[in-house]
């Protein structure tokens, strides 16, 4: 039977976009820039403005879309390994987030735990989250944190600090050549 949470039903939204985000923030993070650098928030802030509603909902929709990727990618890996991926991505994601207090406000880790448990269980992240209402505010950042976390644990898995990057770009240059 199938889930209306399946990912057939879920808008992609701007994968490229949410992936240059990501990606910029883990170039920073590689750079040893942890903290938040205020001018690069302003551009991203910038950039979200000139997007509209509709805009920002690819962009969030881009963002789940990559977080749902990435546990395809991380359920294979374990699966190859006969290990669950909840078991082992879950309870790392979460004390991790944890120990970042300012970025994960403790009534939200539930709900990204729960966008990656959606994710790890087949069922898009963006259709789990719309059972609970909009969207809010104090979500926007953790939703973020929580997309740049999988990828980051993808490259140490690969060893390779472009390896997420990769591996949606990858499959964005293969699903352009099917639609040719």
């Amino acid at each position: 039977m199938s889930s209306p949470c399946d990912p057939q039903y879920a808008p992609a939204g701007d994968v490229g976009a949410a992936l240059m985000v990501v990606d910029s923030r883990i170039r920073a993070i590689h750079d040893g820039k942890t903290d938040t650098d205020p001018q690069q928030q302003q551009l991203i802030q910038q950039y979200a403005a000139t997007l509209g509603p509709e805009g920002v909902d690819a962009l969030v929709d881009g963002a789940c879309t990559l977080i749902y990727m990435f546990m395809e990618w991380l359920r294979k890996a374990h699966e190859d390994h006969d290990k669950d991926v909840i078991e082992y991505v879950v309870p790392t994601l979460v004390a991790t987030m944890r120990m970042m207090p300012k970025t994960f406000r403790p009534e939200i880790i539930p709900t990204m735990a729960g966008l990656v448990v959606a994710a790890g269980t087949g069922l898009s992240p963006n259709l789990w989250r719309a059972q609970y209402g909009l969207w809010t505010d104090a979500e926007m950042n953790p939703l973020e944190a929580t997309a740049v976390l999988l990828a980051e644990h993808i490259n140490r898995i690969a060893e390779d600090h472009d390896f997420a990057t990769r591996l949606i770009t990858d499959a964005l240059s293969r699903a352009d050549e099917e639609l040719d």
